[in-house]
């Protein structure tokens, strides 16, 4: 497995959160419960598919400290948990910049921008990440 492969990875896994995240409504209510809203069977499934592909080959390779963020993002995304799928997410991406720098991988220019890249996309996926609430909160 190489750097490429994960970031595929986690771009297909940050793909499904962005479609799933398109569908949430813009304000949850406190009441309301954090798992009322699931992700479809067939996303499920999807990003179950590219955990356990990603698992799989994995093995063997300095990426395999990587699965357990995996299964707890996949984990998190089964019940509707968007928070708890983003995070283990951006702690996996820390990781391979973690890697990178004490030089257990290698990262080309291409890569290290993808891994920005999926780092913002995940940033924009969380909730309470909208551009029109900026400043909300803060008084006049």
């Amino acid at each position: 497995m190489l750097t490429t492969e994960v970031l595929d990875t986690v771009g297909g896994l940050t793909s499904h959160l962005k479609s799933f995240a398109a569908k949430l409504p813009p304000v949850v209510h406190l009441s309301s419960l954090p798992s009322g809203v699931k992700p479809s069977f067939e996303a499920v499934d999807g990003y179950e598919t590219i955990v356990s592909r990603a698992r799989s080959q994995s093995a063997g390779t300095p990426y395999k400290s990587l699965n357990e963020s995996l299964v707890s993002s996949l984990e998190a995304f089964e019940i509707g948990n968007l928070l708890g799928a983003v995070q283990p997410l951006l702690s996996a991406l820390d990781h391979l910049e973690r890697m990178q720098r004490d030089k257990e991988i290698e990262m080309g220019r291409t890569d290290e921008k993808r891994l920005k890249e999926y780092r913002t996309a995940l940033h924009k996926v969380l909730p309470g990440n909208k551009p029109e609430l900026d400043g909300a909160g803060q008084g006049m």
